[in-house]
């Protein structure tokens, strides 16, 4: 008897999709990925790297590693965008409502990220790994945004 399939569940669907696009981060410190679903359909993908037309980490190193800056401490010193704000950025160029969208990330927003994130309207976050910024937990609890960790 053959054995059935298992289906992944939609979490755990667009989780994978956005590890997958993770893999073009340009980040040499953590990869990241990003994507904004709604009704079960893929509005927008990031993943944390350079503005498009910069040079990349990954080209001529990181100003964070140069300056021995912990992570999630003093997130200005880097040339790159988070998937997030990446994510953000496609949708405003491609004419995308992210109002009341469920965002699926490999890791929790930093503070800057969750702001904006609750200024465009995300409803959902489903993250795989923490990240250690409290801060960021409190506002998006504030805002009534749900976060629910699913590991992969």
């Amino acid at each position: 008897m053959q054995k059935k399939y298992q289906r992944p569940s939609w979490d755990e669907y667009f989780l994978d999709v956005a590890k997958l696009v993770s893999k073009r981060s340009t980040c040499l410190r953590r990869k990241v990925g990003a994507v904004a679903v709604r009704d079960k359909r893929i509005l927008a993908t990031g993943y944390n790297g350079a503005p498009s037309g910069l040079a990349h980490c990954l080209d001529i190193g990181c100003l964070r590693e140069k300056l021995k800056i912990p992570s999630g401490q003093r997130q200005e010193l880097c040339r790159g965008l988070h998937a997030e704000q990446n994510i953000i950025i496609q949708a405003v160029i491609h004419k995308v409502d992210l109002k009341d969208s469920a965002l699926y990330v490999t890791n929790q927003p930093c503070v800057t990220c969750a702001k904006m994130l609750i200024g465009v309207g995300v409803k959902d976050i489903v993250i795989m790994e923490g990240y250690p910024d409290v801060l960021a937990r409190k506002l998006l609890k504030e805002a009534r945004i749900k976060i629910r960790i699913i590991k992969k």
